[in-house]
């Protein structure tokens, strides 16, 4: 387009006024520090706060829900650098890889869910006279933690529950998470919690609420508070709440169990196990929709030296991010994900679009897209 017109979408719709090979975009990437990424994320947050939009994502009174997990977006047995995770198999086959500790803003009413910066799971350099990176190992727990601290520096006056898995649900953590001025809401299983389940099975009776949905579906709700996480001297004391869910015939569908620091009580225990239960969201809306929906999130799309793979995934998470914010807020957009349904087959209309025509503005494309018939051809491209 810029050969035959003097112009192209590149320049019209992002702003980019160089054509770059994509060998020096990549050696571009490389070269940039992953943090230089992080206020991008702020930058869109305190955005949606100042309008408003964060208010229907209270979980509790000016508490917002921050879900963490892990994933991993690169694996090769054959590309490695000196961040990469390893693994040794049983072959002597050594697999390397790299993972994040993933946050996310989410509601049990909305199908949104907001991406926060995430931390790299990676090892870092070896220590002087450190004959292997194997004691370097970096692990989800660690990265929990620096993640945590830096939710906290990123937005220090806003309040967050804290959601994950069973992998959350200790002592170092939690006391990480109450430090830095926030609750957590995290996965307990017996298998995990022998003590602590031991302890509540001691009571006689503890608090429990059920009712029945207009489906014959029975909720049980119990808990219990102030219980030690575990049998040690320096156990703290933790809110443990269960749920069941009974279908028509009284079978048991479902049940979890989480601990909190937030004392339990009838009033609240219903949005509590809405919380808890809305974890499922940072894998399906989250991780499952930049695998499978078009993001390619778990495409090579180049190593590097330094941080290329990791900022590749920052790039296509704040994407997504962007994706997220424009199904809330922009009605073209809204109407675009409802004509052509899913997102993969919707970036498949947009890159045709774009290889084939030139448009002015984003909005002058999706009412292009939305309203072929009443736009001429030749108009887009002479437009």
């Amino acid at each position: 387009m810029e050969e035959k017109e003097g112009r192209n979408n590149l320049r019209n719709l992002f702003g980019v006024e160089n054509i770059p090979k994509d060998s020096q975009l990549r050696d571009v990437l490389d070269r940039i520090s992953s943090t230089e990424l992080a206020p991008i994320f702020n930058d869109f947050f305190e955005r949606l706060r100042r309008h408003k939009h964060l208010e229907d994502y209270a979980i509790l009174p000016n508490t917002l829900l921050c879900v963490i997990d892990g994933t991993q977006y690169h694996s090769s047995k054959k590309i490695s650098g000196e961040h990469c995770l390893t693994k040794e198999h049983k072959t002597g086959e050594i697999t390397y890889s790299h993972g994040v500790l993933q946050g996310a803003i989410m509601h049990p009413d909305k199908k949104q869910v907001l991406p926060v910066m995430p931390e790299a799971i990676q090892n870092t350099d070896p220590t002087p006279g450190s004959s292997t990176k194997k004691a370097k190992q970096d692990c989800e727990s660690k990265a929990a933690k620096r993640f945590i601290m830096n939710l906290k520096k990123a937005h220090p006056r806003q309040k967050f529950l804290l959601g994950g898995d069973g992998l959350m649900s200790h002592q170092p953590m939690i006391e990480t998470a109450l430090e830095q001025g926030m609750s957590c809401l995290f996965v307990a299983k017996p298998d995990d919690h022998k003590y602590l389940f031991e302890w509540i099975a001691a009571f006689d009776a503890i608090p429990s609420w059920e009712f029945t949905d207009e489906k014959g579906q029975t909720h049980r709700y119990i808990w219990q508070n102030d219980v030690p996480l575990h049998g040690k001297a320096n156990a703290i004391k933790v809110n443990f709440c269960e749920y069941q869910l009974f279908n028509k015939k009284g079978e048991r569908t479902y049940m979890n169990s989480w601990v909190t620091d937030i004392m339990l009580s009838k009033e609240n225990i219903k949005d509590m196990v809405r919380a808890g239960r809305c974890r499922w969201k940072i894998e399906n809306e989250c991780f499952n929709t930049l695998k499978n929906q078009g993001y390619d999130i778990e495409h090579n799309d180049g190593h590097g030296e330094e941080n290329l793979s990791y900022n590749m995934y920052l790039l296509t998470l704040l994407a997504f991010f962007c994706h997220q914010i424009l199904e809330l807020t922009d009605l073209a957009y809204q109407a675009c994900r409802k004509k052509f349904g899913s997102k993969r087959y919707l970036w498949e209309i947009f890159r045709g679009n774009v290889r084939q025509f030139l448009f002015d503005s984003w909005t002058d494309f999706m009412d292009f897209i939305l309203n072929p018939d009443d736009w001429e051809v030749s108009r887009v491209k002479k437009s």
